[in-house]
Parts: C-alpha cells; sequence; structure tokens
C-alpha cells in the first residue's frame, strides 16, 4: 500500500452553506493532515490523530501554514477555445462565428488537437484544478486525444465530443446520424475508464436540428451514467434564434425538455434570462444551472440571479465554472471573485465559504460525485490544492489585518489567483511540483 500524508491547515465541506450555513457546513483543522493511502483519503483531521494512524515510514509533505482544500472543479470549460480567450469585443453570436468557430476547425488536425490537450490539461493543474466538465469539438479525434492527455496526468475529466448538424461552418457540422455514432464509440471507448466520464454534448439548440436533438437525447437514455451538457439563455439573441427555431416551444428549457435532455445529469451552461417557469422546471427535472461569471460579464450577456436559483420554495441545483474561452480565467479564485460581484449586483451576498463549496463539494455534487470527489470524505480520491495566502505582495499586505478564517478566504478569493497555487495533487500524487 502506498501512503502519503499531507499536512497543513485543511478545509473541506460537508454540507451546504446555502441552506445550512457557513458554520456547521464546513471543517476545518488549523493543524490539520490528510493521510492517503493508494490515492484515496484514508484519514482527515487534526495532525496529532491522522499522523497516529500512518504506517510507519509514511512520507509527510509538510505544507503548513498553508491551506489545503479538495481539488477545485470547473463544470463547464471549452477546450478548443484555449486560443480565443481574451478575443476583443463581440456578442455571443458574433463573437461564435468571428473566433471560436474559426479556432475550433483547426482541431481536425489530430497533432494539432494532441498539441493543445497537453496544454489544456497542464493549465487546469497549474490553477488547482483537478476534475472538469469539458467541451471538445466536432472532431472524435480532439476528444480522444483530450481523454489520452488527462489519463496520462491521472486527471477526472468528462468531456464530450460537441454535437453540431446546422448553423455553423460546414467543417464543423455533423449529422444526427454522425453525432450519436461517433459520441456512442466514444462512451465504448472512454467512459469508465480509469478516471473518464463521458459528457453528451449538443452545443445548444441553435446548431442542433429536432433530429439531433433527439440523438443526443436517446443517448443520454441508453447511458443512464453518462452526463449531459448543453448552453441556454445565455444572450438575448440567442434565446430569440431558438424562439424562431422552434417556434411551436414555450420557452427554451422546453426544447430541452421535449428531447429527454433536461435531467439530473444535464448541466446547463448559463441560465441567465430565466423566466419563473423555468426556473419551476429546472427545479422539477433535477437539472443543473452552471454559472459562468467571467464570461457573462466579458460578453456582455448578463447577470446570473442567485436569489431566483436559490429559491427557498424550489431550488435549483448549482455550479460554478469558468467557461474558457468566453470565460477570461482558468482560475476559480478568480472566477468565484466575480460571481461575488455578480451576485451583490443583483442583491445577493455570496459567503467565501459559499464560494469556496460550489467549487469543491458542491461542483462535485452537480456532477453526481459527492464523496467521490470535492472533500476530504473516507474513501474519497485524493485530490487537493495547497494554497498560499501570501503569494502576492497586495495580498500579504491584506492579511496582515485579518482576523479570522472568513476574512482570510474573502480576501484570497478577491485577490487570488494561480500565483497562489503551491501545489496540486492528483489521487495524492503531486502533480504540478512547484
Amino acid at each position: 500500500m502506498r501512503t502519503r500524508i499531507l499536512r497543513g491547515r485543511l478545509l473541506w465541506f460537508v454540507d451546504d452553506p446555502f441552506t445550512m450555513g457557513d458554520a456547521p457546513s464546513h471543517r476545518y483543522a488549523p493543524d490539520g493532515a490528510l493521510l492517503v493511502a493508494d490515492g484515496r483519503i484514508a484519514a482527515a483531521g487534526e495532525a496529532q490523530d491522522v499522523l497516529a494512524q500512518a504506517p510507519a515510514g509514511t512520507h509527510v509533505d509538510d505544507h503548513r501554514p498553508h491551506l489545503i482544500l479538495p481539488g477545485f472543479i470547473d463544470t463547464h470549460i471549452h477546450f478548443p477555445q484555449t486560443h480565443v480567450i481574451a478575443s476583443y469585443g463581440e456578442q455571443l453570436l458574433d463573437w461564435l462565428n468571428r473566433y471560436t468557430f474559426v479556432e475550433e476547425q483547426k482541431y481536425a488536425d489530430p497533432a494539432h488537437a494532441a498539441r493543445q490537450a497537453q496544454f489544456f490539461c497542464d493549465e487546469l493543474l497549474r490553477q488547482g484544478t483537478t476534475t472538469a466538465v469539458v467541451y471538445s469539438s466536432v472532431h472524435a479525434a480532439a476528444t480522444e486525444a483530450l481523454f489520452v492527455a488527462a489519463a496520462g496526468r491521472g486527471m477526472r475529466i468528462a468531456a464530450g465530443k460537441v454535437m453540431m448538424d446546422r448553423n455553423a461552418p460546414e467543417a464543423l457540422r455533423d449529422t444526427p446520424e454522425e453525432g450519436y455514432r461517433e459520441s456512442k464509440a466514444l462512451i465504448a471507448r472512454w467512459h469508465g475508464r480509469g478516471r473518464a466520464q463521458y459528457v453528451i454534448s449538443p452545443r445548444f439548440a441553435i446548431t442542433s436540428t429536432e433530429a439531433q436533438l433527439e440523438a443526443a437525447g436517446t443517448l443520454l437514455r441508453e447511458h443512464p451514467d453518462c452526463l449531459a451538457q448543453t448552453h441556454m439563455s445565455e444572450n438575448l439573441g440567442e434565446i430569440a434564434a431558438v424562439r424562431s427555431l422552434f417556434p411551436g416551444m414555450a420557452d427554451y428549457s422546453s426544447v430541452y425538455e421535449r428531447f429527454g435532455l433536461l435531467s439530473p445529469r444535464t448541466l446547463l451552461g448559463h441560465c441567465i434570462h430565466l423566466a419563473p417557469e423555468e426556473w419551476d422546471r429546472l427545479a422539477a427535472q433535477g437539472a443543473v444551472a452552471v454559472h459562468c461569471p467571467t464570461s457573462n460579464l466579458f460578453i456582455g450577456s448578463g447577470l446570473f440571479d442567485f436569489a431566483a436559483a436559490l429559491d427557498r420554495a424550489r431550488p435549483v441545483r448549482l455550479s460554478l465554472a469558468t467557461d474558457v474561452g468566453g470565460g477570461t480565467s482558468y482560475s476559480m479564485l478568480r472566477t468565484a471573485a466575480e460571481a461575488y460581484k455578480v451576485a451583490q449586483l443583483r442583491g445577493f451576498n455570496l459567503s467565501p465559504f459559499a464560494a469556496l463549496h460550489l467549487m469543491t463539494r458542491g461542483n462535485a455534487l452537480a456532477m453526481g460525485l459527492d464523496g467521490v470527489i470535492g472533500s476530504f470524505a473516507p474513501g474519497a480520491e485524493a485530490d487537493a490544492v495547497v494554497l498560499d495566502s501570501h503569494a502576492i505582495p497586495a495580498l500579504a499586505h491584506r492579511m496582515e489585518t485579518v482576523r479570522d478564517l472568513a476574512e482570510e478566504l474573502f480576501a484570497l478569493i478577491t485577490l487570488g489567483d494561480e500565483r497562489c497555487v503551491r501545489a496540486t495533487y492528483v489521487m495524492g500524487e503531486l502533480a504540478n511540483p512547484p
């Protein structure tokens, strides 16, 4: 048995701060330790207790006085958009045509896709992100390249070939039959292989005909342990286009519901401009609204409504994501900082504990993986990130007047970024030596 101890200030979540409040939702060990055995959490808590359980000779990675949290989880990111991030000045549909679709055509070249997959996975690990739910391009070989790169690093990646059969360049279109067949083949090769998961991925209603959405819904029914992902209600122009393409449907969410694509396994990117009945529909179906604050601000799409999503009468499952390349940072810390600002503009207070819960256990819940990732529960996969709240001069200066953990975490989220990541562990192994 291979064992390792990570020592530092441990912080992890056992419940949801949105419903339980900050204090009962987390566990904090100021002098803590994780005991990892064969890549999984064997024990977590006060160092003196955990050290006493460790086999003789177990190596200790001593990260004191830094924080150790479960590895960050990003639930909406685009693998083919690493060269699209920071592209100037367009609304959503123009941005897709001017930048994204141009770049994604390059992923027809397997060698290009393989090179970009290496960068993509390394960049996630550099940010402390150990799990991601990923859109690939329409090309099956590009999705293969991503799974290969992630497997080589031991990462948990859930990814899917994008399905698009209209309103995109010809080089990026498949057919309903091709999308179904290639997705099914990728599921057979990769889903459940190591830490790989498959995500059925029609891009959004504008780029899929009814026949393709039906094929995607069929795939979801045939593979009940796969996830599904798509975009919804990001932009007012997008919503108008969906209305014209599906004139018989009541609203955007009812399109996906019609084809069996609203489910507890469905992650819906954005969900900004939803009517009350659409929030009700998402809640009833158990679908996840994925908040992507940096891209919503950058592309000028709108402000996510936390209060509507978390209405206690019918709360909707919620997660947080970067949405690179519309999103402007791979960092979940910077993403959480923007989420706080969006919430403020909508009259909602996002606590640092709630933000960190979303980035870890909350996003694990969104993926249906509570107890597997996102926490330090016994038996969980030992993904972890070590954060230095003094890594940046302005942040270190702010720490001189911090009075408690909550203030430290808020400053870390507000001022922090990848420079605060001292180490990232994947299944208990150091993934990015400092």
